[in-house]
């Protein structure tokens, strides 16, 4: 896999992840009544999409030129992984005392922690990756 490759299945599944958490922050804002634009803005939310992103198809090129597509799958289980490790950030996550309604905000915030991973496999059959 070349890095002109890599960065673009990362920028796609970076766009696709972005979009996705945008419109969930939306529904989930929307139904709940909860705002929480003060912590998690548009621009966070693009921005790691943007770098988790980046990280994966760095860790698959480097994976890639370094044994071929034999460490694919152990690349994806160490993904998956961090993706799951990543919400105890969301847990410990303080917030500032003038917002409303605390408890509703790893309602929101987990789920987009597995978005970039999903769009990233996703996206990936596009990019002739195999993913096995």
């Amino acid at each position: 896999m070349s890095w002109k490759k890599g960065l673009m299945h990362a920028l796609v599944s970076a766009l696709l992840a972005g979009i996705s958490c945008i419109i969930y922050n939306s529904i989930y804002s929307t139904a709940f009544y909860v705002n929480f634009n003060a912590v998690l803005n548009m621009g966070a939310i693009i921005g790691s999409c943007t770098l988790g992103c980046t990280l994966m198809a760095t860790s698959y090129i480097l994976a890639i030129k370094w044994k071929g597509d034999k460490l694919i799958p152990w690349v994806n289980i160490i993904i998956s992984t961090l993706s799951f490790a990543s919400i105890v950030g969301v847990l410990s996550f303080d917030l500032p005392l003038d917002v409303e309604s605390p408890e509703m905000f790893p309602g929101l915030a987990i789920p987009m922690h597995f978005f970039p991973a999903l769009s990233f496999f996703t996206v990936a059959p596009f990019f002739k990756i195999k993913i096995s």
